[in-house]
């Protein structure tokens, strides 16, 4: 009876990935599915995300940790983007805006091996504090906007 209700549980979860497998446009969001392996577009990420003269501030992966306690669910990775010329800017024009550094890319693996690219835009993650930073920080998330799409177009044409 254990194992059977081991195999259900399993199941269950099973089809909760799959159907969380695609990511779908929502406001604010860029997402780009890839044919590259989730692996490729992780590390032609990393790769573009130097070449645009940004830094990898933080990452963290679902994936990882979960195969760390012996559990396999799809790759799953968040990769945050700064640098701080564009922290300082955005802390003069508001300092709420800070708890939003870095902004993030996320990675998620498909079932059939591709993986798919999605971030928030910068002018979106920002627009709650528009009011407050006005005119600077509307300049700098167009500038972060241009940043982050450059970083995701090589990223995903990178062969």
């Amino acid at each position: 009876m254990r194992l059977f209700a081991l195999v259900v549980v399993t199941s269950l979860f099973a089809v909760g990935l799959a159907r969380a497998d695609s990511l779908t446009d929502r406001e604010g969001w860029q997402v780009l599915p890839t044919t590259k392996s989730y692996p490729a577009l992780v590390y032609d990420l990393k790769s573009a995300i130097e070449g645009e003269g940004m830094l990898l501030v933080t990452q963290a992966s679902a994936s990882d940790g979960a195969k760390g306690r012996g559990i396999t669910i799809p790759g799953n990775r968040i990769i945050g983007v700064y640098r701080n010329d564009y922290a300082v800017r955005m802390l003069e024009a508001s300092v709420a805006a800070g708890i939003e550094a870095p902004i993030r890319f996320y990675v998620t693996e498909n079932t059939d091996g591709t993986a798919t690219l999605s971030w928030k835009t910068p002018g979106f993650v920002f627009a709650p504090y528009m009011d407050e930073g006005g005119p600077a920080l509307q300049e700098l998330a167009r500038e972060l906007d241009q940043v982050f799409t450059s970083i995701a177009d090589k990223a995903v044409a990178a062969q």
